[in-house]
């Protein structure tokens, strides 16, 4: 089989993760639970799910997917929120204090305290799988775990994983909604050091959702909910 690993990172990467794997179990049939009613799994022989999620014994689904911040709020919900046992505990990885919006904070300080954590854990569903293709990397550019922590595990998956494709999904910051003032600089810093560990960017800004939301999705005053 073809597998993807997703690492979803910092505030951005968890939101967006825990919206993508609602969907993914919605377009697979795939209860909040991790099960997969009976009448769909003799139905046919359709295996496209094992990409994204791994099959326990107990016949639970599991995604093939990392949530990390460095601090526990954001991860949190997830670990109390409608999908909770989706997830198995060792995929949802918290520090305790955040980087505060520092680039150095994510990759030099804080984050190198719980960069070995994650990679093993990544290492556990990299095992699990008989042909990974690669990661998908859902981040913000403008946070500080979401700049300094993912070029870090960027640049540890290009050692550990050297010929293994990496994707990044990534917000990009937007000047009028702008949550921090350092914002510029994380930006500037993970994008230099992410450059050659990435083969491919996918990039939004939380503006052009915004406009996106407004003119065809017809919604009047879009909230973070919404994006």
């Amino acid at each position: 089989m073809r597998e993807c690993i997703s690492v979803h990172i910092g505030q951005a990467g968890v939101q967006i993760g825990n919206s993508c794997w609602e969907l993914y179990c919605l377009e697979h049939g795939i209860q909040q639970d991790g099960r997969m009613p009976s009448d769909k799994a003799t139905g046919g022989v359709d295996d496209s799910f094992s990409t994204f999620f791994a099959e326990t014994g107990a016949g639970r689904h599991v995604p093939r997917a990392v949530f990390v911040d460095l601090e526990p709020t954001v991860v949190d919900e997830v670990r109390s929120g409608a999908y909770r046992q989706l997830y198995h505990p060792e995929q949802l990885i918290s520090g305790k204090e955040d980087a505060a919006n520092n680039y150095a904070r994510g990759h030099y300080t804080i984050g190198k305290e719980i960069v070995d954590l994650v990679l093993d854990r990544i290492r556990k569903l990299a095992d699990q799988c008989t042909g990974l293709q690669g990661f998908l990397v859902f981040h913000s550019f403008g946070g500080g775990t979401g700049s300094g922590f993912t070029s870090l595990l960027m640049e540890r998956l290009s050692v550990d994983y050297g010929k293994k494709s990496k994707l990044e999904f990534s917000i990009y910051p937007a000047p009028q909604v702008s949550t921090a003032v350092v914002e510029p600089y994380n930006s500037i810093l993970t994008t230099h050091t992410t450059l050659e560990h990435s083969d491919c960017a996918f990039m939004v800004d939380n503006e052009a959702i915004y406009d996106i939301c407004r003119r065809n999705l017809d919604i009047e005053r879009p909230t973070y909910a919404n994006l």
